[in-house]
């Protein structure tokens, strides 16, 4: 099977692939379902990502007011924190930083709030562009569950990879003599709360 294909089946590769953290923005916290939950998975992608060297891209929308990204996410590490104020992340500044950093993008991993909004649009603005698109489902949520639920039926639907946390990491290594296999193995000791609604979405 040609290399260029194995991207649309859902393999990955560090040296062509980007996580993106979508608005996880403090002021968001007693609205969101599972807004702790998010944060952990984020913060766990972000320790990885240090691992596999690859560069996190976060998003925040209008901080004037909306706030900054929760404190309990380090942001110092990131390749781009940017303010938008359209609701994808797939901005001309984010496609300026992303041809420059990793020239040969093929997948982005994309995680944060909310999912049937920016995520949502997100999705279908990568997916245009002809990258394959790893949502986690333990790491992006909604105010309600159901939109939540919808949302992750509808971007399977439109052929986007909905995964986990833990299951990217693994693609990644491939090799338990991945040197960053003992790091990975530590960041999945525990797995990641099964959060109410994936398995009612009936994907």
């Amino acid at each position: 099977m040609a290399v260029r294909n194995i991207f649309k089946l859902g393999a990955l590769e560090a040296p062509k692939t980007a996580f993106l953290l979508c608005d996880i923005q403090e002021t968001f916290r007693p609205h969101v379902k599972h807004f702790g939950e998010v944060v952990k998975v984020a913060n766990k992608m972000l320790q990885a990502a240090k691992a596999f060297q690859i560069p996190v891209y976060i998003s925040e929308q209008y901080p004037k007011g909306l706030g900054h990204t929760t404190k309990d996410i380090n942001v110092s590490d990131a390749a781009l924190v940017y303010e938008k104020t359209k609701f994808s992340m797939v901005t001309p500044e984010l496609q300026e930083k992303l041809k420059n950093d990793v020239p040969d993008l093929k997948a982005v991993v994309l995680f944060g709030i909310e999912a049937h909004v920016c995520i949502e649009q997100t999705v279908i603005d990568l997916l245009n562009e002809d990258i394959a698109v790893h949502v986690l489902a333990d790491g992006v949520s909604s105010r309600s569950l159901m939109d939540r639920g919808l949302a992750l039926q509808r971007l399977q639907s439109i052929g986007c990879f909905i995964t986990t946390s833990e299951n990217v990491l693994f693609k990644l290594l491939r090799d338990k003599n991945h040197p960053s296999f003992k790091v990975v193995s530590k960041l999945n000791k525990e797995p990641t709360v099964d959060t109410l609604g994936f398995d009612r979405a009936k994907l």
